[in-house]
């Protein structure tokens, strides 16, 4: 099956320190087809570069990025981002404040590609259209 995952997932499982927290999730990545929306990618980089990772463990996020299809930005997932928001602001849900853009993008993604989204952010429960494991 696939699944699209959340940067907090993702990079917990990458994680000696955090991921025995994050366990019950990353459980539900194996053997699924693993996705990733352009700003998860984006905040696992950010993250290494502010932290200021050596070369040795921004190769090793990069290899963990290569083995996920990294969701392009198409006219299509546009139109979700937008739809998306609007739905949420109809609704009066959080995840269509500015301070939740990135997370937007996340539930968008899964929404666009009709993949469940991995994720322990309260933030995504109720998303419309959105199936939240």
């Amino acid at each position: 099956m696939k699944l699209v995952v959340d940067t907090g997932v993702f990079s917990a499982a990458l994680s000696h320190r955090r991921r025995p927290r994050f366990e019950p999730y990353v459980a539900r990545l194996v053997g699924h087809q693993l996705n990733l929306a352009v700003q998860t990618v984006a905040e696992l980089r950010f993250g290494a570069l502010k932290a200021g990772w050596g070369d040795a463990r921004r190769g090793r996020l990069e290899a963990a990025i290569s083995t996920a299809t990294i969701i392009p930005v198409t006219d299509a997932l546009l139109t979700a981002v937008a739809e998306l928001r609007l739905d949420c602001q109809q609704i009066g849900h959080p995840l269509a404040a500015d301070a939740h853009h990135e997370d937007l993008w996340i539930a968008a993604t899964a929404v666009h590609i009709r993949a469940p989204l991995v994720a322990a952010d309260e933030i995504f429960v109720d998303v419309p259209g959105l199936t939240l494991l």
